[in-house]
């Protein structure tokens, strides 16, 4: 592991309107913000290499807890290195706490104060994940940004259950804020982010907020979105839960998304992002570009020799043509799932880079103006 940068350090270097851009420097590397973070649930980012992930642009993956505590077990990973060398992943990792999918498992999970007793998808095994467990697991893991462990309610609950769901994350925030910080050796070279939840209310939102900010954490997440409320409730919560949180630590909103979802959510201040759409999509045979997604089964592609968008400069693009492309998918092809995944990653970032240069050079108003008149959803 590198380790001659700091520990974590933040820098916004421009800010224009609320949108900013900036640095994350990590000893094992620094993070352009905003940042977009490919999904590498099992230690893996679907249908790439390692090396071809990091040659879209990604200066930082995510692995999952929940995921990777149950197959290959944490314990095993850090018998055999650790994450990063496990992975062949050499920059920084984020993980997530395991909280958003024991929320999925609703019939086979048991909520308590101490955490969550769940039964695994893959076995039915029984296990225990609470804060404590979960900041473990991280360590085990060798991550290098490290998310405290909440409970993520749907936004359609009565307001008292989120209310009190968001109660119970804050205080499960300050144990594994405890529990981060008794692993001295991985506090000493990892950060810790704290999640703000409370769904779409702002009350709920500002109250979480503030105990976020008294507890203390490196950088702080917006939780709870992107789980079926729709962009205009999305946006509308983001038009005041970002400026809830310290101006000086990251700001990550999880789960998210969209193309038109990033260029909304930057242009309300978010600094990071992570979502399985442009490697999923890959897989089915959805491209993201410049004029929007398109589907590359249909049969309007079958003999065009066009690349699949012509301001993308990705090998897929340079080297591959839409009727090629259309022809891998048509036949289930695994060629398909990996051409189309290396450019909607490529995307991705080329459109997180075209946003952190708009707002450095004072101009991100147009930028955004310029995105929608082009980008058709």
């Amino acid at each position: 592991m590198a380790s001659d940068g700091p520990r974590f350090a933040f820098k916004v270097k421009a800010t224009d309107g609320r949108a900013r851009t900036g640095e994350i420097a990590m000893k094992r590397g620094t993070i352009r913000t905003p940042a977009f973070m490919p999904v590498g649930t099992a230690a893996t980012v679907k249908a790439m290499k390692p090396e071809n992930v990091r040659a879209t642009g990604a200066d930082i993956i995510l692995g999952n807890t929940y995921h990777l505590m149950l197959r290959p077990g944490a314990e095993r990973v850090a018998k055999l290195g650790g994450l990063h060398k496990f992975m062949n992943w050499k920059r920084p990792i984020l993980t997530d706490s395991g909280g958003y999918q024991v929320m999925s498992l609703s019939e086979l999970r048991k909520l308590t104060e101490e955490g969550v007793e769940f039964k695994s998808h893959l076995d039915g095994s029984r296990h225990m994940l609470s804060p404590e467990r979960s900041m473990e697991i991280q360590r085990l893991l060798g991550s290098d940004i490290v998310m405290a462990f909440d409970e993520c309610p749907r936004a359609d609950r009565p307001r008292d259950e989120i209310a009190a769901s968001m109660e119970l994350s804050m205080r499960w925030a300050k144990r594994s804020r405890e529990g981060f910080d008794s692993g001295e050796d991985h506090a000493q070279r990892s950060a810790l982010f704290g999640i703000q939840q409370g769904c779409l209310d702002e009350d709920l939102r500002l109250q979480s907020a503030q105990a976020l900010k008294e507890i203390g954490f490196d950088g702080y997440a917006i939780g709870g979105l992107a789980v079926g409320e729709g962009q205009e409730a999305m946006f509308a919560t983001l038009d005041f839960a970002p400026g809830m949180l310290p101006e000086d630590a990251p700001r990550y909103l999880m789960g998210v998304g969209k193309p038109d979802d990033l260029v909304g959510a930057v242009e309300r201040g978010v600094d990071m992002f992570d979502c399985v759409l442009p490697t999923r999509s890959g897989r089915n045979g959805q491209a993201f570009t410049w004029n929007g997604p398109l589907n590359l089964r249909n049969a309007r592609h079958a003999e065009d020799t066009g690349p699949l968008d012509e301001r993308c400069h990705c090998p897929t693009c340079t080297s591959y043509s839409r009727a090629y492309l259309h022809h891998l998918q048509k036949s289930g092809e695994i060629l398909g799932a990996m051409l189309v995944t290396e450019h909607n990653l490529s995307f991705y970032q080329q459109l997180m880079q075209a946003m952190r240069d708009a707002i450095a050079e004072g101009r991100f108003a147009s930028f955004t103006a310029d995105f929608h008149r082009h980008y058709r959803a």
